[in-house]
């Protein structure tokens, strides 16, 4: 089928966030880090999202990082930040925030802290958002991500919002990690822009309508990534795939987040990038190194910081 135009589309990474000496965010080496990105693969970024420690990371530090971007001159139209909080008035603080710097979405978890809440008050949530916000240039993009949440979005409720609140409500991050739940949204609401969460699915994903994905990875493997999206209805998109599948099967064998810094901190020649907060930790030192020989000699992974893909 042919993916009609899409808000965001493509491969997007929730960029990874790196600390200095002082514990803080570094948004010199952030904004690098976003612009490369952009060069080499990647249409679209997604600051605050797992994969970026957000939950770890207090308003301040995230509305100063988004400026960050934003006053180096990457396009806010290709940034989806992450807003959604437990406290609707934090998520309500960030969201506005982003739309006043005309971020192209919002990528929104669910309020997680309290389990198994109803849909009606999971409804309200997003609903106190979106009516407080009230503004035309909103767009969310709800996150589902139930391993880690363990607070996710039925198909009612994400019809209810959809219906209730047309043009606003456009799109949703699926990371069940499961095909099936994937395959479900995309044939019941074929006309939102579906991201899995992982380039495990990238493939079937756009085959089945998807825009693309949003995943980790992407922020050592966008370009791979990226032929995988552009060449999805050619000869070569199986074997295409099954190279970025191997390579996502090395990363998700060490702490993810942690490795995936690891990663740009080795081919970056920079140890700091490889700081993590707590309560994540680092991934040892042998283990990263016996895992990136791996990715070079059996996949021909690396990274090139020097020039753009």
């Amino acid at each position: 089928m042919a993916n009609k135009k899409k808000n965001f589309s493509g491969v997007i990474a929730p960029l990874i966030t790196p600390f200095g000496d002082d514990g803080a965010p570094d948004p010199e080496r952030f904004t690098a880090h976003a612009e490369w990105l952009m060069a080499n693969g990647c249409t679209g970024l997604a600051p605050f999202g797992t994969t970026s420690e957000a939950n770890s990371l207090g308003l301040d530090e995230r509305m100063e990082l988004l400026e960050d971007l934003v006053d180096a001159g990457l396009d806010p139209a290709k940034l989806l930040p992450g807003t959604g909080m437990c406290s609707v008035t934090d998520a309500i603080t960030l969201t506005q925030h982003a739309v006043d710097l005309d971020c192209g979405g919002c990528l929104m978890l669910p309020p997680f802290f309290y389990k198994a809440p109803s849909e009606e008050g999971l409804y309200r949530y997003f609903a106190e958002i979106i009516e407080t916000v009230a503004d035309d240039r909103l767009k969310v993009y709800l996150y589902h991500i139930p391993p880690v949440a363990q607070v996710g979005f039925t198909l009612p409720l994400i019809g209810r919002l959809k219906k209730d609140y047309p043009g606003t409500v456009v799109g949703l991050k699926d990371s069940s990690g499961d095909w099936g739940t994937t395959k479900s949204i995309l044939d019941a609401y074929p006309d939102l822009e579906i991201f899995p969460g992982s380039e495990a699915f990238l493939l079937d994903g756009l085959r089945a309508g998807s825009a693309g994905t949003i995943s980790a990875s992407a922020n050592v493997n966008a370009a791979a990534l990226y032929d995988v999206y552009k060449n999805w209805q050619s000869a070569d998109a199986d074997a295409l795939q099954a190279r970025i599948g191997g390579v996502r099967k090395i990363f998700q064998s060490l702490p993810m987040i942690p490795f995936i810094k690891a990663i740009v901190a080795h081919y970056r020649n920079d140890a700091g990038w490889a700081k993590v907060r707590p309560p994540l930790v680092e991934v040892p030192v042998a283990d990263v190194m016996a895992a990136i020989a791996t990715l070079e000699s059996e996949h021909g992974f690396k990274m090139d910081f020097g020039t753009p893909a």
